[in-house]
């Protein structure tokens, strides 16, 4: 029994001095705060080029032509140009023109011959038209007369048959010759509705052909689309125009920054956000904001050694307007690369 007692005291003891050490020793620190989770508000960074808002229009002889030498440049490189205004003329344009002017003529001709049976004839000419008809209606009657006593003095053998067989024939021919001044008088009077219809539908097919001339004649000069300057001369005079076109051109009052942006970035990019362009060669920044985003995704294939690098990248083409003195900046540098650096736009509103 008092072996048990020892036993139970010292466990006594032991569970003392256990409470007490537990008391005396420090708390232990407390745990770290978790991190904040990054926002989403971030930055999307791209490579981009510098182009004109209006984009480069490559200018080439018209599609089907035959004749597709240059006969004339009346632009060079660095000229401002007015929409509208003629750039180059090819070498079929002076056999063009003459084919224009050979329709003109045809249907003024058509038109002149519609206006005249419209009005019929001058009343001068239903005038001398009638005094045609009474000349020949007292010839008439004269052979007619001859012929008679002709006839009379061929049975007494006073005259001969002959003679009276072609007096017979002067007064059926004189006859014929009235029938017909008759006919036309009444032409010259009254116009058939046929006739006016036959006169209308040559106009229209005059009219037609001379469309045809001025449109074949038209593809043989090049004009500007829209007014800008001229970048790039391709061919000269005398010199077939070939793939590359003839000429280059834009508007290069309005510059923009075409960035080529990842699409798994796209989410971070908002019509209006601002932005920055570090162009190479300038220690500042130009400013600029997003005015277009593409419709469409590309694939682009870059080649290159490194085995990290994104060798099939798909990029969305975004647009962002240049501020004007930026602009000015950049004008004579179309198609160089820049950086952009995009920053996160305002919220979309609810709704919209």
């Amino acid at each position: 029994m008092s072996r048990r007692l020892r036993l139970l005291a010292g466990l006594a003891v032991l569970a003392g001095a256990a409470a007490g050490w537990a008391a005396l020793r420090p708390a232990p620190p407390p745990p770290p705060p978790l991190a904040a989770a990054p926002s989403l508000a971030m930055g999307v960074g791209a490579l981009g080029r510098v182009e004109p808002a209006s984009r480069i229009r490559r200018l080439a002889a018209p599609g089907g032509m035959n004749v597709d030498r240059l006969a004339h440049l009346h632009v060079q490189e660095g000229d401002e140009v007015a929409a509208g205004q003629l750039l180059a003329e090819f070498a079929d344009a002076p056999q063009k023109d003459a084919v224009v002017a050979q329709a003109e003529a045809a249907l003024r001709e058509q038109l002149a011959a519609l206006e005249r049976l419209r009005n019929a004839a001058r009343p001068s000419e239903i005038e001398a038209q009638r005094a045609r008809i009474a000349s020949l209606a007292a010839q008439e009657e004269i052979a007619r007369r001859d012929a008679l006593r002709a006839d009379r003095l061929v049975p007494s053998g006073a005259g001969a048959e002959a003679v009276a067989e072609r007096a017979r024939f002067q007064a059926q021919r004189l006859a014929a010759e009235r029938a017909q001044a008759e006919a036309e008088l009444l032409t010259l009077s009254s116009t058939r509705p046929e006739d006016i219809a036959l006169a209308e539908a040559r106009v229209a097919a005059a009219r037609a052909a001379l469309e045809k001339a001025r449109a074949d004649a038209a593809i043989s000069r090049l004009h500007a689309p829209i007014a800008g300057t001229i970048l790039r001369i391709f061919a000269r005079p005398g010199d077939r125009v070939g793939a590359d076109g003839l000429l280059e051109m834009a508007d290069l009052s309005r510059m923009d920054v075409v960035a080529d942006v990842y699409e798994t970035d796209l989410p971070r990019v908002a019509l209006g956000a601002p932005a920055e362009v570090i162009v190479p060669g300038e220690a500042r920044r130009l400013a600029a904001t997003v005015r277009e985003i593409g419709w469409q995704v590309r694939r682009t294939t870059q080649a290159g050694t490194d085995p990290v690098a994104a060798v099939d990248a798909r990029t969305v083409e975004v647009r962002l307007a240049l501020s004007e003195e930026a602009a000015a900046l950049l004008r004579r540098r179309s198609n160089m690369q820049v950086q952009v650096a995009i920053r996160p736009g305002p919220a979309p509103v609810a709704g919209r």
